[in-house]
């Protein structure tokens, strides 16, 4: 199940758990995880993106490795909404992914999550050589924070 719908997304996973973040770049992929009751995320390991195959094995570990439950794929919109060539990318990855691992997905807007996480790294006076190798997974973290405020805040509007 592929939604942009934080509601159908909650329903999917009636008891929670760990849900994995992704920030799909065009060189590297951004995770992060969150806790089971959806209170804060934290950023994990950045992925060189290759083939789908490699990124698959290398995303199915982490999925193991934390009994993830849901994955929340970050898609990047235009400022004005709209979708360019970035966006349908993550589309087709949140495809194969649903055939890949069967969990739900949810799409979460991702604008602004990449400046959002720059903006925390650079509050914690990380080098800039640092911040280059960090972004993507701090943006992920940002990513799927927002999502699970919306999951867990009470704001489902239904």
């Amino acid at each position: 199940m592929i939604t942009e719908f934080a509601p159908d997304f909650a329903d999917a996973l009636p008891d929670g758990g760990v849900l994995l973040g992704l920030d799909l770049g065009t060189k590297t992929i951004g995770t992060a995880t969150c806790d089971a009751g959806w209170r804060f995320s934290t950023n994990g390991k950045t992925i060189e993106r290759g083939k789908w195959t490699k990124d698959r094995a290398v995303i199915a570990e982490l999925i193991a490795a934390r009994s993830v439950k849901g994955i929340v794929i970050g898609l990047p919109r235009n400022m004005d909404g709209s979708e360019g060539p970035r966006a349908q990318a993550s589309r087709a990855f949140a495809r194969n992914a649903e055939d890949a691992f069967a969990l739900p997905l949810l799409l979460w807007d991702e604008r602004w999550s990449t400046q959002s996480a720059e903006a925390a790294m650079i509050g914690q006076d990380m080098s800039r050589a640092k911040r280059a190798k960090a972004i993507d997974s701090h943006a992920a973290a940002v990513i799927l924070q927002g999502a699970i405020d919306r999951l867990a805040g009470g704001i489902i509007a239904r």
